[in-house]
């Protein structure tokens, strides 16, 4: 199945803060490749034009959101100050790398619109205005207390089937900086209805509030985009 992203025209100047969300299931015969990425890949993204922030990123079992990790998948998420240093870096030989060792590989260009908290202290510019219509992507994310990490991943299971499940949900894949403590989930949903629904209701929503009645974060952050731009394949879904 083929998901065309037709994302409404922003008035926003090109000079504008733009973020890229890299996902690639690295094949088989390339894993020490990858398993490399998550040593030297830091390293790699220095002196990149533009580049302002980024993280590299495992993921879970079949680009899920369980404990057990993926050996395969991992995401890269940056900040370009602008959208032609985010369109060079997906130009770039680095990337290209990535999709030639990749038995699927996704990228999305996206335009923040809303953001609550910040990541390693450092927040996303808000650079769009809320579409009336169209996609939106989000992605949130949190550094679990260890004190408090039983009591989350026994949430887990229900709010992943919920998530799944989920009407208008185009795509959802959970990632993380570290094991157990530092995790992530982006998604891509078909309208911001959509995501209201799901965000509001079921068990998500009682994941929250017990997440943050409990404090169970030392630091979280919560990002809704307009996506520019969506390509590629995955968990065998494709974009463009």
């Amino acid at each position: 199945m083929t998901h065309e992203i037709r994302a409404p025209v922003s008035s926003t100047s090109g000079n504008a803060a733009v973020a890229v969300f890299l996902l690639a299931d690295i094949a088989p015969r390339f894993r020490w490749w990858g398993y490399a990425r998550f040593v030297v890949q830091r390293f790699l993204m220095r002196g990149i034009p533009g580049l302002v922030f980024f993280k590299v990123l495992g993921s879970g079992f079949d680009g899920g959101f369980g404990l057990k990790p993926s050996a395969s998948r991992q995401a890269l998420f940056c900040i370009f100050q602008d959208e032609a240093c985010a369109d060079q870096f997906l130009a770039s030989d680095m990337v290209q790398r990535y999709s030639r060792r990749s038995q699927e590989f996704c990228t999305a260009k996206l335009r923040a619109y809303s953001c609550k908290g910040t990541w390693s202290g450092q927040k996303i510019d808000v650079t769009a205005t809320e579409p009336e219509f169209g996609p939106i992507a989000t992605l949130t994310r949190a550094s679990i207390r260890p004190s408090r990490a039983w009591a989350f991943w026994r949430m887990q299971p229900a709010s992943e089937v919920s998530l799944n499940s989920a009407t208008d949900c185009l795509l959802a894949t959970g990632v993380g900086e570290a094991p157990f403590l530092r995790q992530a989930t982006f998604s891509l949903w078909g309208n911001v209805q959509a995501m209201d629904r799901y965000a509001r209701s079921g068990a998500h929503l009682a994941a929250i509030c017990a997440a943050y009645e409990g404090q169970f974060f030392s630091e979280s952050m919560f990002v809704r985009f307009v996506p520019l731009a969506l390509s590629g394949q995955w968990r065998g879904r494709h974009y463009g």
